[in-house]
């Protein structure tokens, strides 16, 4: 196999030839780090790159492994972690200008579990400015670029982590998900993004967004490495006050399990109200493979769904401007514009307002896990539309003009509300060559389930063995 092609190889592919002793971690890290160096320069994905460190645990995975010492499936996989995740000695600046030079003496804890598990931490990736944003547009560090099309946002917040995966520099990436911000960039990417059940992975180390929303969780190109990736970080840390104590379990154990029976529910409320045509298209086909696969696919009323962004906007606001209160009033001319503007909404919304938000956030949740009692999972639209030029304000959606920023994170949010595990996984194309994506989400705690759903899918569709244009 090639030196290129080694960075188009799964994680249970690499894995297996690594095993087998086939594969050299040297050797695989070397091809990304090459792959990091040819494509960075266009795609803007990496802040750091640890690429001394890298090869230093890369040599350190070749000898265990060859010496018996093999730690599991992640030992000597290359991966990235979003700019939030605090890395011992190793700048970690949230994508700020504020915190640019804060450098931690811990390590957060899943960067413990990476390293517990073997992986070799690439480096740290590109973000939207403390994590409050959808586009990866950052005034301090770059704009993050789409590998599908290089004037494309890629999403956010975590954008350095979609385009890495998506461009083959890393197998996989950590994100944060607090509106949606790992399964946006995943669908506008074209590859897997889990956002898993709220306090299923810990955020010790992990700067805050919003407390009662913040998820942690993988993106790979495949349903299996994500599961793969979840084994490894998933489990209960008590530094982390919303951190589950469940009992340990395997997310790829049932994973080839097929959808024969399974019950899809189709929400109909909310999610097409705004929507590209082509996007629709593509779900409708979605769930039709999933109807050839043997499951049982209809329509469903959700009609709490319709106040999924006025309730999450609330709520993500006032906690993001309480993490935030002493940079808005001490440095606000250093916050990018869109930023210091969420925050100051969240500043000024009156307390009252915040707890009605919770309050009806309950109902909403109700409403949900009704819902869920009937269907094993939901599927819906990822986005809207497909990634939008960088730079752009207003989009044309089904022949009408939208801000931008206000549809990026419109269909992702109502999962965060439930802290119920979902997917974004890739479902097509647009006719300009831009990746589209679908939820499947599940009952909370029941991520095995929806990566089951996500892997039958990518198996009989295949979408995700398509490789961006970028050389």
């Amino acid at each position: 196999m090639s030196n290129p092609e080694l960075c188009w190889l799964s994680i249970a592919e690499a894995s297996e030839l690594i095993a087998s002793g086939e594969l050299s971690p040297v050797e695989l890290i070397d091809a990304h780090l090459q792959r990091i160096d040819q494509t960075d320069g266009a795609l803007n994905s990496f802040i750091t790159v640890m690429a001394e460190q890298a090869s230093a645990e890369a040599r350190a995975a070749e000898d265990a492994v060859r010496s018996g010492r093999r730690l599991g499936p992640l030992h000597g996989i290359p991966v990235g972690l979003k700019d939030l995740y605090y890395t011992r000695g190793v700048r970690t600046g949230i994508g700020s200008k504020i915190l640019a030079d804060f450098v931690p003496d811990y390590d957060a804890g899943v960067t413990e579990s990476f390293r517990d598990a073997g992986a070799v931490l690439m480096g740290k990736l590109q973000m939207h400015e403390f994590a409050l944003g959808a586009s990866s547009e950052n005034p301090h560090d770059g704009d993050a670029h789409n590998p599908w099309g290089t004037s494309r946002i890629t999403g956010g917040s975590s954008g350095g982590s979609g385009s890495s995966v998506a461009s083959g520099q890393c197998m996989a990436a950590l994100g944060s998900d607090t509106g949606g911000s790992i399964r946006i960039p995943s669908s506008f990417c074209g590859i897997v993004g889990l956002k898993p059940t709220f306090g299923r992975v810990s955020r010790h180390g992990v700067y805050p967004l919003a407390f009662s929303l913040d998820t942690v969780g993988p993106m790979t190109r495949t349903a299996l490495d994500a599961g793969l990736v979840l084994n490894a970080i998933a489990g209960h840390d008590p530094r982390d006050p919303s951190s589950a104590d469940r009992p340990a379990e395997d997310f790829t154990a049932g994973i080839q399990g097929g959808v024969e029976g399974l019950r899809v529910g189709l929400p109909q409320e909310y999610f097409y109200d705004i929507i590209d045509p082509q996007v629709t298209q593509a779900v409708q086909t979605a769930a039709g493979v999933l109807e050839e696969l043997g499951a049982h696919v209809e329509e469903v009323s959700i009609p709490a769904l319709d106040h999924a962004l006025s309730i999450s906007s609330t709520i993500l606001f006032v906690e993001a401007a309480e993490v935030h209160l002493e940079h808005l009033r001490e440095r606000p001319d250093d916050i990018g514009d869109d930023v210091r503007q969420r925050f100051e909404v969240g500043a000024l919304t009156p307390a009252i307002d915040y707890m009605k938000a919770q309050r009806a956030r309950r109902a909403f949740n109700a409403q949900l896990a009704d819902a869920m009692r009937t269907y094993d999972v939901l599927l819906a639209p990822t986005n809207t539309f497909c990634a939008p030029p960088i730079g752009e304000r207003e989009s044309v959606v089904a022949g009408r003009d939208y801000p931008t920023r206000t549809l990026l994170a419109r269909l992702t949010r109502p999962f965060n509300l439930t802290g119920q595990p979902a997917v974004s996984v890739p479902c097509g194309f647009t006719e300009s060559g831009m990746p589209i994506g679908m939820q499947v989400a599940t009952r909370t705690w029941d991520e095995a389930m929806a990566l089951r759903v996500a892997h039958a899918y990518q198996q009989a569709a295949g979408w995700h063995t398509r490789r961006p244009p970028l050389r």
